[in-house]
């Protein structure tokens, strides 16, 4: 009976042998054994790569290939908006006259501009005393701000003589008086044209009887300066042709070929009163 449990023993001893030896075997255990970490130094000490080395051939990239270009959508064709043709001024007549105005001979021997600007307000329906019109304008020194010397003394001076008044204190008294004038230098025959063909009668500054005259230049006591002329007069033009100018002086009427009414109206330098009233006065029949 002894003997055979110590038989029992050793075999189970012997049984047991090949499951220690597996136990104890390296790399048999069922728990990875851990490497240690590097150095972190020296992993920080270890240089970079150049990025301007080129990869190997096996590491190549694939080339990229290159999309389709997009079409692009075409752009829609604009169409110009037709041109706006500017609309031509109305063309003057050849020739116009007004035949339905009249005038007076003037009452004082320098009151030529009272006398036509009556005769000019008479035509529009505007009635003026000629005395009064002419001792309202105001006095000065300088024809473009009033009347300068004596209405009575003769005619032919200049400042600061005895002369007259320009086109200025006139155009203002007249709009005193209900008349919408405007006093104007450097018109031109084209517009005092055009004023006539709507039936609008000019006052313009004249040499005497529309003849030739010398500009001068003249400064007032305050030493403004502005250009006179001896015989300086005024007129008021009612008509024209292609070659010719009417007017009328003192109530009678002329016809002066354009260059000779240019010649005297220029000295003075196309000096006017228009009227400028929106919508104008109803003439005299």
């Amino acid at each position: 009976m002894n003997h055979n449990k110590h038989f029992f023993r050793l075999f189970k001893a012997f049984l047991f042998i090949p499951i220690l030896l597996a136990a104890c075997s390296p790399g048999a255990s069922s728990y990875s054994t851990l490497t240690p970490s590097a150095d972190p130094s020296a992993a920080l000490e270890t240089p970079l790569p150049d990025i301007n080395t080129p990869l190997p051939e096996s590491v190549q990239l694939p080339s990229q290939t290159a999309s389709a270009t997009p079409t692009a959508s075409p752009i829609p064709t604009l169409t110009p908006s037709p041109s706006v043709t500017p609309t031509a001024p109305p063309t003057l007549p050849d020739e116009h006259y007004i035949t339905n105005i009249s005038g007076h001979r003037q009452f004082f021997p320098l009151g030529c501009e009272t006398s036509a600007a009556i005769d000019w307000a008479v035509y529009f329906g505007v009635y003026i005393n000629e005395y009064e019109f002419q001792h309202k304008i105001p006095l000065s020194d300088n024809p473009d701000l009033g009347f300068v010397g004596n209405v009575r003394d003769p005619w032919g001076q200049t400042p600061p003589y005895s002369y007259g008044v320009h086109a200025g204190p006139i155009a203002s008294l007249l709009t005193e008086y209900g008349m919408p004038a405007k006093g104007l230098k450097g018109y031109t025959l084209e517009e005092v044209k055009a004023e006539v063909a709507a039936d609008r009668p000019v006052i313009a500054w004249v040499i005497g009887n529309v003849e030739g005259g010398v500009p001068a230049e003249y400064t007032d006591s305050q030493g403004n300066t502005t250009i006179v002329a001896a015989y300086e007069h005024v007129v008021i033009v009612t008509g024209y042709n292609p070659d010719r100018v009417r007017y009328m002086n003192n109530g009678r009427f002329y016809e002066t070929p354009n260059e000779v009414f240019l010649n005297s109206w220029g000295v003075l330098g196309n000096m006017v009163v228009v009227n400028a009233g929106e919508p104008l006065p109803t003439p005299v029949p």
